[in-house]
């Protein structure tokens, strides 16, 4: 593994501009190489900045001069000079941009273009430096250190997984359809399991209410602005009737055989749902015209009843209703599935599989870099980004930690500035962390997401639909984590696939022809609905996706292998 490091560092020194790079010095390169035959300059705290770049966006981020940030920096000397992907991208187009010119950050938080960096060998192999300076990284992910490697033909670790909770118990759910509060309380909490029930609650209160606060009441809306629209239309298709969520793909659990999952013919008549609500006034005639801060600020308006998102997705807009004291505005969730005969899988592990956190050729100092990111991962560190500063956003009571109400009141209702302020939540992506439910050496919990801490973040309003549910938290009316076996391909939005060559070309064809094809199915008319959709289904499989098909079960059975050491045919 260590010639692997030195050939990737020699690459960086030979082409040169590999290492230009906002914050990097011009010795850049020798500093690079001595750091990875264990030497680098300075003391563990003396200052120092590298430069980040981040394939979400981070409105709130603040430059590091939140409580958080500055602790940070006092600890370890180091300062981001940080960069953020703008609304929808994901990174896609600034990281094909870097691929191509070679001008890189010298820290990556790449999402799922990590193989465009991997193929340009511009990120670094991360094992000889984990091994050696990364004692609190090999702690946390403990008996999961194979989840880390890229693939099972290169073994080498690029990326460290920071977007998911090592040994994570769910204690909520934020998933779902979700229905505002005010609706359910009208109507007398009725029961949520359906699209046809789901169908029934916004229908009847929009009829009852067809404007909100002066304007036009919108029963229900989707985000379909660039990626978002697997978030909230095609991603649905799958989990609705009974799929894993496994992105574009259905994996058939028995044999890992692998299709687009558009082609189950169960997923055919979620679409064909979603036809009938357009046709029927029900869904917002601009769903697929707007953009996403249209979507959020519609939400944010209070006139939105109904959404089929993750809560994470349109936090923004709903931060935004509480702020204002609207929780009765904001959003219920329910396992809404095609018919009762399909499981909702959201409470399903993936195991410790995700994106995460890669050290660039152009790092000026990767020894100092991983050593941050470890210290980060420590006990210390994750208490400190999880709970934020002792005595300011926490206090230590009988051995416990405690959030005063006053501080939990701005968490809640005026999240936006309490996490620009504090830093809670914008340093979650840069070190390996345990997840929900993981007490640390003081016996209390790494995170704030446990039961109690969560009943006492809930609004009024939730707690009476809760209560009127029979339920205490949202997780308690989906099927439970013990219900579903922990995938063995792990999240496949993670896996690496072929960044050349057919594969990509067919998943570009087929993800055109899916963007256009599935809005066109959704708003056509009723009586058009089966032809345009069978029309669909052939056309990706002109554009070859049985080919790529094949070849992406190969690549599950695979990962299957790597991750679980079964000898998988």
């Amino acid at each position: 593994m260590k010639a692997i490091l030195s050939r990737k560092l020699g690459t960086a020194l030979l082409t040169g501009s590999l290492l230009i790079s906002a914050g990097c010095s011009s010795n850049a390169g020798n500093n690079a190489g001595n750091a990875a035959n264990g030497n680098t300059s300075g003391n563990d705290t003396d200052p120092v900045t590298f430069t980040f770049f981040g394939a979400d966006a981070s409105p709130n981020w603040n430059k590091m001069q939140d409580d958080i940030g500055k602790e940070i920096t006092a600890t370890t000397g180091v300062t981001l000079n940080a960069e953020f992907d703008v609304g929808s991208g994901g990174g896609q187009d600034k990281i094909s941009m870097m691929a191509a010119s070679g001008d890189y950050p010298e820290l990556i938080y790449a999402k799922g273009e990590l193989g465009k960096l991997v193929d340009a060998e511009a990120v670094l192999d991360l094992t000889d430096l984990i091994d050696k300076y990364a004692p609190n990284i090999k702690k946390v992910m403990g008996d999961n250190m194979n989840r880390m490697k890229y693939s099972n033909d290169n073994q080498a670790i690029y990326s460290i997984p920071t977007n998911v909770g090592v040994d994570n118990q769910n204690f909520d759910a934020t998933n779902g359809f979700q229905i505002q509060h005010r609706v359910l309380k009208e109507l007398g909490y009725p029961e949520v399991r359906t699209v046809q029930d789901y169908e029934n609650v916004l229908k009847e209160y929009a009829a009852k209410h067809p404007t909100t606060d002066g304007q036009p009441t919108i029963p229900m809306t989707v985000n379909a602005d660039g990626w978002k629209v697997m978030i909230t239309v095609t991603n649905q298709g799958d989990v609705t009737t009974g799929g894993t969520n496994d992105g574009e793909y259905y994996v058939n659990p028995e044999t890992y055989e692998t299709m687009l999952h558009y082609k189950k013919p169960e997923e055919k008549e979620y679409f064909r749902w979603l036809n009938h609500m357009y046709n029927e006034g029900l869904l917002d005639k601009d769903s697929f015209v707007q953009k996403d801060d249209q979507y959020k600020a519609k939400i944010a308006s209070g006139r939105v009843l109904g959404l089929t998102s993750v809560e994470w997705e349109y936090q923004d807009a709903e931060n935004a209703l509480k702020a204002a004291g609207k929780d009765e505005y904001t959003y219920a969730h329910f396992p809404v599935t095609l018919s009762e005969e399909y499981k909702d899988h959201a409470m399903q592990s993936v195991g410790v599989d995700g994106y995460g956190i890669s050290i660039t050729t152009a790092c000026k100092d990767p020894v100092r870099a991983i050593k941050f990111l470890d210290w980060l991962s420590s006990e210390e560190g994750q208490v400190l980004r999880n709970w934020g500063i002792e005595g300011k956003q926490y206090n230590v009571d009988n051995g416990q930690r405690v959030i005063s109400a006053d501080i939990l009141d701005q968490k809640v209702n005026d999240a936006a500035n309490f996490t620009k302020n504090t830093g809670i939540g914008l340093y979650s992506i840069l070190g390996v962390r345990y997840g929900d439910g993981v007490k640390d050496s003081t016996d209390n919990y790494y995170t704030t997401n446990f039961t109690e801490q969560i009943l006492a973040e809930y609004s009024d309003a939730e707690k009476e639909s809760l209560a009127a549910y029979k339920a205490a938290t949202w997780k308690d009316l989906f099927p439970a984590e013990d219900e579903f076996p922990v995938k063995e391909w792990g999240a496949l939005y993670n896996m690496p696939v072929p960044t050349d060559g057919d594969y990509q070309v067919i998943y570009q064809k087929t993800q055109d022809i899916v963007h256009k094809r599935i809005p066109e199915a959704i708003l056509a008319s009723t009586a058009d609905f089966d032809k345009i959709y069978d029309d669909f289904i052939a056309e990706l499989n002109k554009a070859g996706a049985e080919k790529m098909e094949k070849e992406y079960t190969e690549l599950v059975k695979a990962r299957v292998s790597l991750f679980t050491g079964k000898d998988v045919e």
